[in-house]
């Protein structure tokens, strides 16, 4: 309960504050109020839970597990090489600089408007997070514990699974938990830039019909199912990193 009260509070308040700033405003299109939006929500239940909510849903869970799989896999070859390291990396940074508004629009043109451009949009931003913390876990670890274990005559797989792992295991959780929210922002993008269904192209769509509580509609429920993915993680954490302290 001592965990849930403050963010309970601090969230209750803004939503006091949002209320009667678009009370004052008394514009729906500009801002809704938050009740607006949950009546919004419930007449739009059906298209919102049964159409988009599924399509979006599908894109930010291929785009996660791509991202993982992507991620992690160049962290280990990163760590495995020195080489592999000084001619990935620049490439890794550079994939960042680049605005993914812009690259979204090429993505539908080569792919149309079928899921997988969308994927490529949410990878391109969460694999980043995952990979460069992965990797620096991997190097964390110290000189002097690898050599005790050489001492005993470890193997090579005995060093990564017995000292690597454990030791990259909360920068790898800490790139996940950065990665959750990025993939459903990655979603909503190329939603937004391009798609038939989901709930970024939604919010697009009410807004072309000056629809304010509709266009927030869909973006609260994005939110939650970022804070849903981010808590499950949370979970996994929990249960695989013991040793860390609770705060």
């Amino acid at each position: 309960m001592k965990k849930i009260m403050p963010p309970l509070t601090l969230m209750l308040l803004l939503l006091g504050i949002w209320e009667g700033l678009a009370r004052m405003i008394a514009s729906p299109y500009i801002l809704p109020s938050p009740l607006q939006i949950v009546q919004k929500m419930w007449e739009l239940r059906e298209p919102l839970l049964t159409i988009h909510l599924p399509a979006t849903f599908a894109i930010i869970a291929i785009g996660l597990a791509i991202s993982l799989v992507l991620g992690v896999v160049l962290a280990l070859l990163m760590d495995a090489s020195v080489w592999i390291e000084r001619a990935f990396y620049p490439l890794l940074v550079i994939s960042q600089t680049i605005p993914t508004t812009a690259l979204a629009p090429i993505f539908v043109l080569w792919f149309g408007y079928t899921i997988w451009s969308k994927v490529l949009v949410t990878v391109l931003i969460a694999f980043f997070p995952i990979a460069m913390n992965t990797f620096d876990g991997l190097r964390s670890v110290k000189k002097g514990q690898l050599e005790l274990l050489q001492t005993f005559g470890a193997s090579h797989f005995q060093q990564f699974w017995k000292l690597k792992v454990p030791s990259a295991l909360p920068s790898f959780f800490t790139g996940l938990k950065i990665a959750v929210p990025l993939t459903v922002i990655g979603a909503a993008i190329g939603e937004w830039l391009g798609a038939q269904a989901g709930l970024g192209y939604f919010s697009k769509r009410m807004m072309t019909q000056m629809d304010g509580a509709g266009v927030f509609a869909p973006i609260i429920v994005l939110s939650l199912m970022a804070m849903l993915f981010a808590a499950i993680v949370a979970v996994v954490e929990k249960k695989y990193i013991t040793w860390r302290k609770e705060s």
